[in-house]
C-alpha cells in the first residue's frame, strides 16, 4: 500500500460558536480593511489547506501585491470560525459548504462564502479487503461520530451498495436512519481523527481525506470506494459579511483560482484533492 504523509484538513464538527463579530464598522460607517499592518491573515487547518494558502502567499509575493498573506494554523475545526468571528482573521479556508451553511443557519454566524477551493472526497478504507463487495456479513465498519460527517459517511455506504438509508433524511441521517442492512453490518461511530489509527480493529471505515492523508494514505489509490468527483462537499473561503467586497479578497481569490495553484494541486495531491472553482 503506497504511503504519503500530509497534514489534516477540512472537515467537520458541530460546535456552539457564540462569539460576536469583530472588525466592526468605523464611525464613518465603512468597514475596516481586512489588511492589517500590510498583512492578510487567513485561518486554515494544518495540511493541504495550509499548503494551498501557502502557495497563494508565495504567488502573491511574486506578483508584488501591496500586502503579504499569512496563515494561522488551527488543529481543530471550531476555532477557525471563532477566530473569524472575533476579528483575529481576515478569512478562513477549511470548511465544506454544507457545514458552512448549517453553521450559518443554526449558530447565527454572520459569514458569507466568497469563493470555492477544493473537494476532499471521503473514502472507505480497509486493511484486509480491496473491494467493498468482499466485506463479510456482520463486518465492523467505522464512521465519524460528528453529525455532518456521519450523514456523509452513511450516504457513502449507500452509494457503495452496503445499506439503504431512509428517504428524505439526507445528510442529517444517523445510524438510526438505516432502513436496510441485509448483511447485518455493525456500524461503529468514532472520532473522525481517530479512525485511521483504529482501522486495524475494523473491517472497514469511512475516513475523511484530510485524515487519510495525515495517516499516509493516497485516497485515489488506497480507498476501496470513494465519493464521485461531483461531491457536494466543496470547501470554501469564508469572510465576515461586512467585508465581502474588500478588494483584498478579490486579489486573494484571483491567485487561488489561478492555473498555477491548480497545477500545484495536481502535482502535490494527485487524485486526492479536486480543484472546485
Amino acid at each position: 500500500m503506497k504511503k504519503w504523509v500530509a497534514g489534516s484538513a477540512v472537515i467537520l464538527t458541530a460546535a456552539v460558536l457564540g462569539a460576536c463579530g469583530a472588525n466592526e464598522e468605523t464611525s464613518s460607517g465603512k468597514a475596516e480593511s481586512l489588511v492589517s499592518d500590510g498583512v492578510l491573515t487567513v485561518g486554515v487547518t494544518g495540511g493541504p489547506h495550509e499548503e494551498l494558502v501557502g502557495k497563494v502567499a508565495e504567488l502573491a509575493e511574486e506578483q508584488g501585491l501591496d500586502f503579504t498573506i499569512e496563515t494561522k494554523v488551527f488543529s481543530d475545526y471550531v476555532m477557525p470560525n471563532v477566530a473569524l468571528s472575533e476579528g483575529e482573521l481576515a478569512l478562513n479556508s477549511f470548511q465544506t459548504e454544507p457545514f458552512f451553511d448549517e453553521m450559518n443557519k443554526t449558530r447565527n454566524l454572520d459569514f458569507v462564502r466568497v469563493g470555492g477551493t477544493v473537494t476532499f472526497p471521503m473514502g472507505i478504507y480497509s486493511l484486509d479487503y480491496t473491494d467493498v463487495n468482499e466485506l463479510p456479513d456482520g463486518a465492523r465498519i467505522g464512521l465519524p461520530s460528528d453529525p455532518t460527517n456521519s450523514g456523509r459517511a452513511l450516504a457513502l455506504f449507500e452509494q457503495a451498495g452496503l445499506i439503504q438509508v431512509e428517504e428524505g433524511v439526507g445528510l442529517q441521517a444517523t445510524v438510526m436512519n438505516i432502513a436496510e442492512n441485509e448483511r447485518n453490518f455493525e456500524f461503529i461511530e468514532l472520532d473522525s481523527a481517530q479512525i485511521p489509527r483504529q482501522l486495524g480493529e475494523l473491517d472497514a471505515a469511512a475516513i475523511n481525506t484530510n485524515f487519510a492523508l495525515e495517516a499516509g494514505y493516497v485516497p485515489a489509490e488506497d480507498s476501496i470506494f470513494i465519493e464521485p468527483t461531483d461531491s457536494p462537499f466543496v470547501n470554501l473561503v469564508a469572510s465576515r459579511t461586512e467585508n465581502k467586497d474588500d478588494e483584498a479578497i478579490t486579489q486573494f481569490l484571483e491567485i487561488y483560482h489561478s492555473d498555477e495553484v491548480k497545477e500545484f494541486i495536481e502535482q502535490e495531491f494527485p487524485g486526492s484533492l479536486v480543484p472546485s472553482w
